[in-house]
């Protein structure tokens, strides 16, 4: 017969069906609630209490179906928990059978091994043996035959002269060769002393040639050049201009074929202001320095590509997680932040390379470009560097120099690529990229308003620069073929 029950037990058994925790936490501290209490509370919860309030309804309702939901999920766990225990018996049996299988085989193996090798010793006393007796029987059958054997004294007197005459045409022979090589080796000493002291006779001859007054001539003899690295020669302007002659290459050509020789200086001339003609020289400079930046370019895009492939791989090995590490490092991203990393490894668009370039170094005619390779006017405050001759007093920074050019390009991209005062130009080059539009110079040379202290006067001048020489024309630019050093007689 089943059990009444009372108003306030059907009470707490719907706040049990509608999981209200307040009810629960009572009844669990074991302080009793009076029905009205109990009331206030389910619809403080916005539970409806039943008019014709019966236990079976709401048991049969809600209480059995998810006490059997429940029980069937419990099951289902308990199977699935049982089928994977299965599994992993069944692939612990499999290693430990693989295992003891293999070891049996390298045992059988070495036992074989062993075999062969003992019955190999027990050959070689009988093999010793008749070796022995083969040879002793030989010797003995030689020597007895010697022995027995008659000697005709004409005949050994003829076998001791022609042993005689043998070793005496042989030493001849080894004499002369060693007389004559002597000789030969004489000749040539003889012959080259005089040659030397000629050589220094000239050079004496001519001690008023100044080597500061030679020209350095820089010979290139094919046109289809694929890399030229110019070593510190002190070029001058005009030995410069030749070398672009030689090479066919100008500014023309590049902004119709959209693309560069690489030819790369590691420094400026040091007579390039002296060039009469301003649109010569700012030809002159952009020739020197776009392949530079063009370079860096393309090697930032090098790095990207192997970004995104590392990006979507599952799996990494040790040298990929160390070159990770190392752009983390060169970029200054924290907490191995990819995604950031990815925002930082872009480029930086030519017009505004070439366009800060000319602005910061006086179109390569500066002292700092002159002195230190410093295009980009870099401050620093603990590196080597150029001290401004205007500094304040109460200033220490440094213009910070470079061994060659490049150099330069290259920290003048990490440094807008990394510091937090460029923050912005950053995140306008993120926008055009996830738009799918082309990184354009225009479009972001009013984020570099911290370059200068001029400020938004800087950056019209940046735009005046790219506008006026046609700077937006070097965008697509890319080098020609692939990277090989060709070696130039200086």
């Amino acid at each position: 017969m089943k059990k009444k029950l009372s108003y306030r037990d059907k009470l707490i058994e719907l706040a049990y069906i509608y999981d209200v925790k307040e009810i629960k936490d009572y009844q669990k501290s074991r302080k009793n609630l009076t029905s009205g209490q109990l009331e206030l509370i389910l619809k403080k919860n916005k539970i409806i209490i039943p008019k014709d309030f019966k236990s079976n309804f709401f048991k049969d309702t809600f209480v059995k179906p998810i006490s059997k939901a429940k029980l069937n999920l419990i099951e289902f766990k308990e199977d699935k928990i049982r089928a994977k225990n299965r599994i992993l018996r069944k692939a612990e049996n499999f290693k430990h059978d693989t295992k003891r299988n293999i070891n049996r085989s390298f045992q059988n193996a070495w036992t074989g091994l062993g075999k062969i090798g003992l019955n190999f010793l027990n050959i070689i006393p009988k093999l010793g043996k008749v070796v022995y007796d083969f040879f002793g029987d030989l010797f003995t059958n030689i020597f007895n035959a010697i022995y027995n054997q008659q000697i005709d004294p004409k005949k050994a007197r003829n076998v001791i002269i022609g042993f005689f005459v043998i070793v005496f045409a042989t030493s001849i022979t080894i004499s002369a060769v060693n007389y004559f090589g002597d000789r030969e080796l004489t000749k040539k000493v003889e012959v080259k002393k005089p040659e030397v002291k000629k050589e220094v006779k000239k050079e004496v001859k001519k001690p008023e040639v100044k080597k500061e007054d030679k020209k350095p001539e820089l010979k290139v003899k094919r046109k289809d050049v694929n890399e030229v690295v110019l070593p510190n020669l002190n070029l001058k302007t005009e030995t410069v201009l030749n070398l672009f002659k030689d090479v066919d290459y100008t500014l023309s050509n590049v902004r119709v074929e959209k693309l560069v020789k690489p030819i790369y200086f590691t420094q400026f001339p040091r007579d390039l202001e002296t060039i009469q003609s301003s649109k010569l020289k700012k030809e002159t400079f952009i020739q020197i320095v776009l392949p530079l930046i063009v370079a860096e370019n393309e090697r930032i895009l090098e790095d990207r590509e192997k970004l995104k492939f590392l990006s979507d791989k599952k799996f990494t090995t040790d040298l990929e997680k160390q070159w990770l590490r190392q752009k983390l490092l060169e970029y200054k991203v924290k907490k191995g932040d990819l995604n950031e990393l990815m925002n930082r490894m872009d480029i930086i668009p030519t017009s505004i390379a070439l366009a800060q370039a000319a602005k910061e170094s006086g179109w390569g005619t500066s002292r700092f470009a002159l002195e230190g390779n410093a295009i980009y006017g870099q401050w620093t405050w603990s590196g080597q560097g150029i001290a401004p001759l205007n500094r304040d007093s109460n200033k220490s920074h440094k213009i910070l120099k470079f061994p060659i050019l490049r150099a330069s390009v290259k920290a003048y991209k990490n440094n807008l690529n990394t510091h937090k005062s460029y923050e912005a130009f950053r995140d306008r080059r993120l926008q055009l990229r996830n738009k799918g539009k082309k990184i354009n110079g225009l479009e972001l040379t009013e984020t570099l308003k911290n370059y200068a202290q001029t400020g938004s006067e800087y950056t019209k001048i940046l735009n005046q620069i790219i506008t006026q020489n046609r700077l937006t024309d070097f965008e697509p630019v890319k080098l020609v073929g692939s990277v090989k050093q060709i070696e130039l007689s200086s």
